[in-house]
């Protein structure tokens, strides 16, 4: 097949495509079923494991691996954005990380208590094929589309990896809810679940591949001049900052309130299974996987509402509104026990998840101004994003971990929101994005 030319539908179609294969992946595993799963391998009266010779509570132990994957996704995303740069062939650098993720999660069938060491790599490694895929694929973006289509691809992308993850969270919700007609258990149910993600990733993924260039390397050798080049960027980006005071400020900020949000959506299921209190099991995990598509489908409308406030009263007076409405809802979180609380929390969640992303990306976007560096300015957010997720993790471990309860990590997170609001109202009224 003759390789399509830049800015054609068919091309464009197959790019985006991709967010259709991998987007089951965040649903069903980070967020959905393998949390509910994870958490019934643990009887209730005995959460904890021992692991490397210590002993760790279950949900904080999931939250270490979560920050050590976290970590290296951090660190190697500059080096593999320098060789996405030059490498000749980043199709299948793509495909291999793609691929990693994927058996990965097939992998996490076997996952059980006696096989503790083999499921958390699984996880691990699952995280890090997610992550390291999308550094390639991303990149591809200028590649594939001019600059005046770039917008509408990356958001079609991002509707399609919505509408696919949900068409299989739905049809696993089924199998999970109704395992007795397919001759398993829930358990069963939910293992195979994360072998219908893997083959999903893989299989859809295909189409993409088919049409998708190999990738416009440079001439030049894959040398450690190269490797390292995405370090560089970041540190001319932080330097060039200083130039830059709203930008600075705004970063700072973004940086210690995303800690928490991010930190939130990511333990919120587990936080879930612990600590609500259902009537049943078969209640607990059709109850969380509800909600979790509760949060899906609202946050689309917090993105709205969102984007519609900050145009009548601004970016930043809303970001505050909105890490109010965080701070808050962690202080409540420490009191709710009964499901329905734990629905409507989960429909505030959506708005403010929706609305807080959003309006992140596009108020940094603003304060860059008519910068021509914009790519290792975004690549600069991603990372200060990751290591956000992995101090925050840590964070919730350890004092999970220290207290036994999560309750008391989920408040603490509060004094990240607080302090966020803090530096917000520091960036110069004259100089905030409208």
């Amino acid at each position: 097949m003759s390789q399509l030319r830049k800015g054609d539908k068919k091309l464009l179609n197959a790019w985006a495509f991709y967010d259709w294969a991998n987007s089951v992946y965040s649903l069903t595993i980070a967020s959905a079923i393998f949390p509910i799963f994870y958490n019934a391998l643990f009887p209730k009266e005995n959460p904890y494991i021992e692991v490397f010779g210590h002993s760790y509570k279950n949900s904080a132990l999931i939250s270490f691996v979560t920050a050590a994957a976290f970590l290296v996704v951090a660190f190697s995303s500059p080096l593999l954005s320098g060789i996405a740069d030059y490498v000749g062939n980043k199709k299948a650098f793509m495909r291999f990380f793609n691929y990693l993720g994927a058996l990965s999660c097939i992998g996490l069938y076997w996952f059980n208590i006696e096989n503790v060491y083999p499921g958390l790599l699984c996880y691990f490694l699952g995280l890090i094929g997610f992550w390291g895929s999308l550094v390639f694929y991303n990149s591809y973006l200028p590649d594939i589309a001019f600059e005046e289509q770039q917008d509408a691809i990356s958001a079609k992308g991002y509707s399609l990896g919505y509408i696919g993850s949900v068409v299989l969270l739905i049809i696993n919700l089924v199998m999970v809810m109704m395992p007795d007609m397919l001759g398993m258990t829930a358990m069963e149910a939910m293992r195979y679940s994360f072998i219908s993600v893997g083959v999903w990733w893989i299989l859809f993924s295909q189409y993409t591949y088919y049409y998708l260039p190999k990738g416009n390397g440079r001439s030049e050798k894959l040398t450690s001049h190269v490797v390292f080049n995405g370090f560089r960027q970041l540190k001319l980006v932080w330097a060039d900052m200083g130039h830059n005071i709203p930008l600075k400020r705004y970063l700072v900020s973004f940086f210690v309130y995303s800690m928490a949000v991010q930190t939130v959506m990511l333990v919120a299921t587990y936080f879930g299974a612990q600590e609500i209190r259902w009537e049943s099991e078969e209640q607990s995990t059709i109850g969380l996987i509800i909600c979790i598509l509760l949060i899906q489908l609202v946050a689309v409308l917090g993105a709205f509402l969102t984007s519609r406030a900050s145009a009548k009263f601004g970016n930043i007076t809303v970001l505050i509104f909105i890490n109010t409405v965080w701070a808050v809802f962690c202080g409540l979180a420490f009191f709710i026990t009964k499901p329905m609380e734990f629905y409507i929390m989960a429909s505030i969640v959506g708005l403010v998840m929706g609305g807080i992303q959003s309006l992140s990306r596009s108020t940094y976007s603003k304060l860059l101004g008519n910068s021509e560096n914009t790519a290792s300015y975004f690549s600069f957010y991603d990372v200060a994003e990751k290591i956000g997720i992995v101090i925050g993790m840590l964070i919730y471990g350890l004092i999970d971990q220290i207290t036994g309860s999560p309750r008391f990590a989920i408040v603490f997170l509060m004094v990240f929101f607080i302090t966020g609001i803090l530096l917000l109202l520091r960036i110069p009224k004259q100089k905030r994005p409208e």
